[in-house]
């Protein structure tokens, strides 16, 4: 099983990306965690572009259906998600019949340097990820003050916060396995 990792922060030092990589410590056997690193090259969505998109939208929504599952975690931007993120998701919801994002399982996650962890952030983006047709798991995963919150490890050094990061990633891969079964039995 493959789970695509997305971090909504393009910063190079991402306190989000660090949490994605705190994730994938926590997975059990036979699931691999993928971090998705072209958020960046993705352009704005532009509806005119839809029927050609590029080389970078293409390969995005690629990556989604090659995922079992993703995991996204944002930061929280004017108590949103980041634009960049938006964009993204918009790019993979459309157009609704071949959507990458449709009935596919997710989950979101965030980390934020306030004392909130960017619990606004992570209920509008489980929100646009419903609209979008995700199969979207209705838990969540608030990592506040990010800045000190990990080790030099890239783990989190709350062992509370740990565990709810192992949670979350357990239901998503149990969502993931059950969104599969389907499949493998009408084979």
């Amino acid at each position: 099983m493959r789970i695509l990792a997305v971090s909504g922060s393009l910063r190079r030092d991402s306190h989000n990306t660090r949490l994605l990589r705190a994730a994938a410590q926590q997975l059990p056997p036979g699931v691999e965690l993928e971090l998705y690193e072209g958020l960046k090259s993705i352009p704005p969505f532009d509806e005119d572009d839809e029927a050609t998109p590029s080389s970078e939208v293409q390969a995005w929504r690629a990556a989604i259906e090659a995922a079992d599952a993703v995991l996204f975690a944002t930061p929280e931007y004017n108590s949103s998600i980041p634009g960049q993120l938006k964009n993204a998701v918009d790019w993979a919801s459309r157009p609704k019949v071949e959507a990458a994002l449709w009935n596919k399982p997710v989950a979101v996650i965030g980390a934020s340097t306030s004392m909130y962890g960017a619990l606004w952030a992570q209920a509008e983006l489980r929100k646009v990820l419903s609209a979008s047709g995700a199969r979207v798991l209705d838990a969540e995963l608030a990592v506040a003050t990010a800045h000190e919150a990990f080790t030099d490890e890239h783990e989190l050094s709350d062992p509370e916060l740990g565990d709810g990061l192992r949670g979350v990633v357990a239901e998503l891969v149990e969502l993931a396995r059950r969104h599969a079964k389907p499949l493998a039995l009408a084979a």
